[in-house]
């Protein structure tokens, strides 16, 4: 008999490209997981128009005070409704905001996120800048566990990325952003169905 698929909740509060990276990735077998859940801090965020298009359940979180992380209930309704839809992994694509407790507590090391550098180097926001600020000639993404720090936790894959000469952010970007296409649902692959690897 087929084990089941793992579950996969997606947190995210941009335009949803690693999502859909991901989707995608399942849709052509090259990852066997199943989407449970999408949720935003963000409800006008890309992320859950493109999980509704794909009939996957996609719902915004209440509005949070806080910039930076959300207030404990509603991350603890976020750990709720994860759990009430089966969620065993909880995967951040593109989620701006720190992970705390409820979360964590709920999901011990089942939270993996993706930044868009190569980790210890350049964390926090807009790591394509402080790569070319740094005048770095290599660049990346890391797929890591989520701890309670800024892209603090343990590095599970990574993929490097030169910087060319005449880079600006968005070119720099968007040339990580197809490395993390391609890393990120592999990563999870060899995660979620460690008995696979040779």
């Amino acid at each position: 008999m087929l084990k089941p698929l793992p579950k996969i909740g997606i947190l995210g509060s941009g335009s949803g490209s690693n999502f859909a990276a991901i989707a995608r990735a399942i849709e052509e077998t090259r990852l066997h997981a199943q989407i449970a859940l999408v949720l935003s801090d963000n409800p006008d965020s890309g992320i859950l128009q493109k999980a509704r298009a794909l009939n996957i359940p996609a719902e915004a979180l209440p509005d949070s005070k806080f910039r930076t992380k959300l207030e404990p209930e509603i991350e603890a309704l976020a750990a709720e409704k994860l759990l009430a839809a089966g969620v065993e992994w909880v995967v951040l694509a593109g989620y701006m905001r720190l992970i705390k407790a409820p979360l964590l507590g709920r999901f011990p090391n089942r939270v993996i996120n993706i930044h868009p550098s190569l980790l210890p180097a350049f964390p926090g926001l807009e790591a394509w800048k402080q790569a070319l600020e740094a005048k770095a000639s290599v660049t990346g993404c890391t797929v890591h566990w989520v701890d309670a720090g800024m892209d603090t936790g343990k590095i599970i894959a990574q993929a490097k990325v030169h910087v060319m000469e005449n880079d600006t952010p968005t070119s720099l970007h968007a040339r990580i952003q197809v490395a993390e296409h391609t890393l990120y649902p592999a990563a999870l692959e060899a995660l979620l169905h460690p008995e696979l690897e040779s």
